[in-house]
């Protein structure tokens, strides 16, 4: 096993459309740039995605009101400057999320979540992929091409074309790509939601909303947020070691808050007028007949500026996989295998609902794992030995062949609470019944990391300045 990850010695300055040469390497001091301000358009950006008008529509068909389903999209906003917190560590570090979490499981007890992670960006990369084919082939319909498998091939096509220039670029194009097409989508936006609103049934429903109801719109609204725990390093760590924790938070998660919340909203207001089962449907069909292709047009560009953030990280999770490959090299793994799945969802089988069950199940994982990575984070006041977070052999990060009791029991401990409690289409715990039908698998989380606490607040501290 090679005892160090070293810096390609051709690595050269982040530069919009220029190939980025950095993989989870260490970037230098002399390579730094940008500002917290940054965040806000990388966050704002992303999540401006019709995943969350989704989300909004099904908080409503869980039984809540107009406002008691706005309360809980605000409550899973709010989670998104926990998740731009969690980016000091690429700050403090240099490198990727899942670099960093090797201190709290191990060189070697990080690799299974490293191997999850993958899964779960390159499918929601697929289901995003095959959205935004949707939309793309409706627009084909109402400018008069339809029939065939040609439309919605093109579609695929210009859709991955889309999203793979632009990660495959690398970091300093993921942010400007960011920017510039939230621009477009947030004005696009804003009249979708100016058109929704004022024919909103703010009335409370027949019957009031159970346990049930509220635990399973809360996981639904958290699920997305918590999605991101693995990432956010990946797009800091070009950040200037003087950028402030105060500046970071602040930046990237009112850009999240800003951008879910308007857009859980609209799909709220959505619900109480329209069937949402099919959600581009029933949007569509409360919208004026002008305004329908930019609808579909909107559905196009948010699934891929949220496609271009996970299939990006994804490069950098084959990294820490273990791949000796180059970000860009390994990047193509990932597009081949999300152009390989999204063509078997639209032209083989209908698998995107097994697919989207498949990684809502995965939340068992997440949860308790990003519990264990912020509580670790917060142990160490996010000051790592960044050097030996690259060491393979040996270092203060090896602890048990390069596996860490804590972490992976407090993990264990996690996923087993979430597993007891969690209430979806694949699996239902033994928990749910008596609890009356509360789904708590996010409270794997907490519940992980007071394990972790409890277990390695003697042993885990702030790396040596």
């Amino acid at each position: 096993m090679p005892g160090h990850e070293t810096t390609p010695a051709t690595a050269g300055r982040d530069e919009v459309f220029q190939v980025e040469e950095h993989g989870i390497d260490p970037i230098p001091d002399s390579e730094r740039h940008g500002g917290a301000k940054d965040l806000f358009w990388l966050w704002f950006g992303s999540n401006l995605t019709f995943t969350y008008v989704i989300n909004g529509a099904l908080a409503v068909a869980f039984g809540l009101s107009f406002w008691q389903a706005t309360a809980v999209v605000v409550l899973g906003g709010l989670s998104f400057f926990a998740i731009s917190a969690a980016g000091l560590s690429g700050v403090r570090t240099g490198t990727a999320t899942l670099v960093i979490s090797r201190a709290a499981f191990g060189v070697r007890g990080n690799w299974p979540a490293g191997l999850l992670n993958w899964v779960v960006s390159i499918g929601y990369t697929i289901v995003n992929t095959v959205v935004g084919t949707l939309a793309l082939e409706a627009f084909l319909a109402d400018l008069g091409w339809s029939g065939g498998p040609l439309p919605r091939a093109l579609s695929l096509g210009v859709t991955l074309a889309l999203t793979f220039a632009v990660a495959l670029w690398g970091h300093a194009t993921v942010q400007w790509a960011e920017r510039w097409m939230a621009y477009v989508l947030a004005a696009g936006f804003a009249v979708l939601i100016a058109l929704l609103l004022p024919g909103t049934d703010t009335a409370a429903p027949a019957a009031a909303p159970g346990a049930s109801g509220w635990s399973l719109a809360l996981v639904v609204m958290f699920a997305g947020p918590f999605s991101y725990v693995p990432m956010p390093a990946d797009y800091t760590r070009y950040l200037p070691r003087t950028t402030s924790l105060r500046a970071l938070t602040w930046s990237g998660g009112l850009g999240g808050l800003l951008s879910s919340v308007a857009l859980g909203v609209a799909g709220a207001a959505a619900a109480t007028q329209a069937d949402m089962t099919d959600a581009v449907a029933g949007t569509e069909g409360l919208l004026p007949g002008w305004f329908q292709p930019v609808f579909l047009a909107l559905v196009l560009g948010g699934s891929v500026t949220n496609s271009i953030i996970t299939l990006y990280s994804s490069s950098l999770n084959l990294q820490v996989l273990g791949i000796p490959w180059s970000r860009a090299r390994a990047i193509l793994v990932s597009a081949a295998v999300t152009a390989a799945g999204s063509l078997g969802a639209l032209f083989l089988v209908d698998f995107t609902t097994s697919l989207l069950s498949f990684l809502s199940l995965l939340i068992i994982v997440f949860a308790p794992w990003g519990g264990v990575f912020l509580a670790d984070m917060v142990l160490r006041r996010c000051t790592y030995d960044a050097e030996a977070l690259h060491l393979a052999g040996d270092g203060p990060y090896r602890y048990r062949a390069g596996w860490h009791p804590a972490g992976l029991v407090a993990l264990l401990a996690g996923m087993l609470f979430a597993a007891l409690t969690c209430d979806s289409e694949l699996w239902t715990g033994p928990l749910v019944a008596p609890l009356g039908g509360a789904d708590l698998t996010l409270l794997g989380s907490a519940v992980s990391a007071l394990v972790y606490v409890l277990l390695a607040r003697r042993t885990v501290r702030p790396a040596a300045a």
